[in-house]
């Protein structure tokens, strides 16, 4: 028996007896099927948002801070898919969830005339303690495909968290800004001359982390900042 035939029965024994289920319903998936069921995939509520246009993430922004532009892959609302998705990224050890989505709006991405002009895709740090105890950065996994499906460099060197606070969910816009604009900071070691980069972050809410993240970028001097998301907390 060759390894290759062998690896294939490993797996299959390995799914009938521990399962692969969605992670949006629980169901047992089907082969060819990943991270989701086709029914859950079809009900994610993608927001449809570009690069080209202007919408809801980019007005989050006017008046604090300069961002060329903004968009968000999904909608994030308190039941759901989207919630159960980024709890188990976050919370159980699923990284490859960060994958799935940066593959699939990756290449929604591609068509993207506008990000032609990133030269590098920063995702928002998390405290090396929390980072440690979590095993990885939950953005990470996602802004690396982005980053390879625009064709950009990838780094995680150049914004630096210097504190670890606690969740910022229960916490209204000033607070959540007070609690972050320190945060931020750049890597004096790693700093480069980039002209456009793309900020990457999980959810967005208020902005805050966003533009105390975006506010330390800027001290690179002439640069453009852009910035996205896996998914956005609709306003109003």
């Amino acid at each position: 028996m060759t390894p290759k035939r062998l690896a294939k029965i490993i797996n299959e024994i390995n799914n009938i007896l521990l399962p692969t289920v969605c992670f949006g319903c629980n169901a047992q998936l089907s082969r060819g099927e990943s991270v989701l069921c086709t029914v859950c995939r079809h009900e994610l509520p993608l927001t449809d948002y570009t690069f080209t246009k202007e919408n809801p993430v980019d007005l989050i922004f006017y008046g604090r801070i300069p961002i060329k532009k903004a968009a968000s892959f999904l909608f994030f609302a308190k039941n759901g898919v989207v919630k159960n998705l980024l709890h188990h990224l976050k919370y159980k050890n699923q990284e490859q969830i960060g994958g799935f989505f940066g593959d699939w709006y990756g290449a929604i991405l591609q068509r993207e005339k506008m990000l032609d002009s990133v030269d590098v895709v920063v995702p928002v740090p998390l405290h090396p303690k929390k980072e440690k105890r979590r095993g990885y950065n939950q953005v990470a996994l996602f802004a690396k495909k982005i980053a390879a499906s625009i064709k950009a460099e990838y780094r995680d060197d150049i914004l630096v968290r210097s504190s670890n606070t606690k969740s910022q969910t229960k916490k209204n816009r000033l607070l959540r800004w007070e609690s972050a604009k320190a945060d931020f900071q750049l890597n004096p070691k790693k700093q480069n001359k980039f002209k456009h980069l793309l900020l990457v972050d999980d959810v967005i809410t208020t902005g805050a982390t966003m533009e105390a993240c975006a506010t330390a970028l800027h001290q690179l001097g002439d640069v453009t900042v852009s910035v996205l998301s896996m998914a956005v907390v609709p306003r109003g």
